[in-house]
């Protein structure tokens, strides 16, 4: 039986496949602070200006290609049970060939309705735009959790973490909460890898940091994790 791999990744994952995070979209965004576009008050304030920060989000993504530590990771799974477990709301993991990804934050590809948070649908097209309704008349939303909601994955993600044989973090500073939890549910004696091109700081005292960006620090982390198979 293949061991449990655990992987939480984050922004700086995507970073190298040219997606941008809020602070770095510059332009018409300079004005804005993020929660005044990414909250249910900001929905409720001016839905058009939500979705037109998330179809450029989007429009990015859709010409976006996965990278060499998404690739990475995907390839893992020829020696291990590969879950990743991200707080991206891309799908470049998917299409580098991750089998198993739980989104804590959403999916940007997804839209779902603002009277039924059961109903999603899955975009063919970068825009989502006022009228866009569901089935039930309801205009659709992006599939994102947004500042001040609910992380209802949390739970399952817990629950991933719990089972790692080794658990590795990428791509994330472990400053962004419910996520950052995550290393709390781990099992005493886990190997732990983070993968952080910036001076690490001690949080866990079994850990081995790659201090590489993610598509040069996957690759180092598959030489490493070879004595695992």
């Amino acid at each position: 039986m293949k061991k449990k791999l655990v992987i939480l990744s984050g922004a700086g994952i995507s970073q190298e496949s040219g997606l941008k995070t809020f602070r770095d979209m510059g332009g018409l965004w300079e004005q804005y602070d993020v929660t005044e576009v990414a909250s249910p008050e900001a929905w409720q304030r001016n839905p058009e200006l939500v979705l037109k920060f998330y179809n450029e989000r989007r429009r990015q993504l859709w010409e976006a290609e996965p990278n060499e530590g998404h690739k990475g990771i995907a390839s893992l799974e020829d020696w291990f049970d590969v879950e990743v477990i991200t707080q991206n709301v891309d799908d470049l993991h998917e299409q580098a060939g991750s089998s198993k990804v739980l989104h804590l934050h959403g999916e940007l590809r997804k839209a779902r309705s603002s009277s039924d948070p059961g109903l999603i649908y899955t975009l063919t097209h970068w825009e989502l735009n006022l009228g866009d309704k569901c089935a039930k008349g309801s205009q659709l939303r992006p599939h994102i959790v947004w500042f001040g909601e609910m992380v209802t994955e949390i739970s399952n993600a817990i629950s991933v973490a719990q089972k790692a044989d080794i658990f590795v973090v990428v791509g994330t500073s472990l400053m962004v909460y419910p996520a950052a939890s995550l290393i709390n549910y781990i099992r005493p004696g886990t190997p732990v890898f983070v993968i952080d091109p910036h001076s690490p700081e001690v949080f866990y005292k079994e850990v081995v940091y790659i201090q590489e960006k993610a598509g040069k620090g996957v690759s180092i982390l598959k030489r490493e994790l070879e004595k695992f198979k």
